[in-house]
């Protein structure tokens, strides 16, 4: 079990995780979900000993990682495929692990049989594609057949069949009372993995709950319904006090009820239905509602205002100047100032139709 009561980490007067409180328990596999830069990476170098906390602590089965025994026995962890020595082979690589961790050789061999290795493993490691050194990281992770396992994007690099092996080495080690502790940005493998989640953003504890909790929460589910009468439908449910709103391929979106209750109002009715589903929300749906002010990285869109200029908008309609960019008097109204001659309203500085060479040095 990992518990962190108060866990805070500042770099000069910026706060990459502040004071979280959070649990992983045993026997499931939890996974740890946060936008770039809210903190996870962080957090999990912290537990492993390798950031000092600025202020409160983290203990891995009731004790700092530096009190462990034998950590290697105790916690497995693959934060960097890539940390490893490019010259060593993969045997050596993990030889050199068992032998300062008083490992038995044997081990060595049992965990490159179990990631798939075989074939490589006296090659050195710097030849490795990106799958083999995630593999490489497990097996060293692995060695000590510990009781907390944490992985930082255990699946980058992995092909389909990499993706379902490592899954299911995550679902086998918590169905044997592990504690696994696993971070990654792909929501739909997450879905697929984890029962408890703990979400960070901008450094702070957004969620620590069970899977299915976590989605209800964050998220509206809604019922598909689809008939010939669909305009007596959507009257009737409209009736009913259901909002109801026509969807792109013409059936009929209705929030706020359940598949029971819509059945039930057009069956009274006696309007025949040719499709009643209910349509649940994704994790990554959950996700993206919770932390939509917690991403500090909000990439821009050509043809769309950046989200920078967009806060703006409103001054930039009227004709004001953006803060920091220098106003044009032959800006167009409501034109971005510094903007390209020929864009459209609206659009951002540096877009617009591409003007000919002779355009430019004439200044047309």
């Amino acid at each position: 079990m990992i518990v962190a009561h108060g866990l805070t980490k500042r770099y000069g007067d910026k706060t990459a995780v502040d004071g979280v409180d959070f649990t992983v328990p045993s026997g499931r596999v939890t996974g740890f979900l946060g936008p770039n830069g809210a903190g996870k990476s962080t957090t999990m170098r912290m537990i492993l000993g390798l950031d000092r906390p600025t202020a409160g602590y983290v203990t891995v089965n009731g004790k700092r990682y530096a009190q462990l025994g034998a950590p290697l026995r105790e916690v497995g962890a693959l934060l960097d495929a890539k940390a490893m020595h490019g010259g060593r082979t993969a045997y050596n690589h993990l030889r050199w692990l068992a032998a300062s961790n008083r490992l038995p050789r044997r081990r060595v061999d049992e965990v490159i049989a179990m990631v798939g290795l075989g074939d490589v493993a006296r090659k050195p490691a710097k030849g490795f594609s990106l799958g083999m050194g995630q593999r490489l990281g497990i097996a060293a992770a692995m060695l000590g057949d510990p009781g907390v396992l944490m992985f930082d994007e255990p699946v980058n690099g992995l092909d389909p069949e990499g993706i379902l092996w490592i899954r299911n080495l995550m679902k086998q080690l918590a169905s044997e009372g592990r504690t696994v502790f696993v971070s990654s940005h792909l929501m739909s493998e997450m879905a697929l993995t984890a029962e408890h989640l703990v979400v960070i953003g901008r450094g702070r504890i957004l969620a620590d709950t069970d899977m299915a909790t976590f989605i209800n929460q964050n998220s509206t589910n809604h019922v598909r319904v689809r008939s010939r009468q669909q305009e007596a439908l959507r009257d009737l449910l409209h009736k009913e006090g259901l909002r109801a709103s026509v969807n792109g391929d013409g059936s009929l979106r209705v929030e706020g009820a359940d598949t029971v209750r819509v059945g039930e109002a057009a069956g009274q009715a006696g309007i025949w239905l040719h499709e009643l589903t209910l349509v649940q929300s994704s994790l990554e749906e959950a996700f993206m509602q919770l932390t939509a002010d917690s991403v500090e990285y909000h990439a821009g869109v050509p043809g769309s205002v950046p989200p920078a200029v967009a806060a703006a908008g409103a001054a930039v309609g009227t004709g004001a100047a953006v803060p920091g960019t220098p106003a044009s008097p032959d800006a167009q109204p409501g034109a971005h100032p510094g903007a390209r001659p020929g864009a459209q309203p609206g659009q951002a500085p540096g877009w617009g139709p591409p003007q000919s060479p002779r355009g430019r040095r004439e200044g047309k």
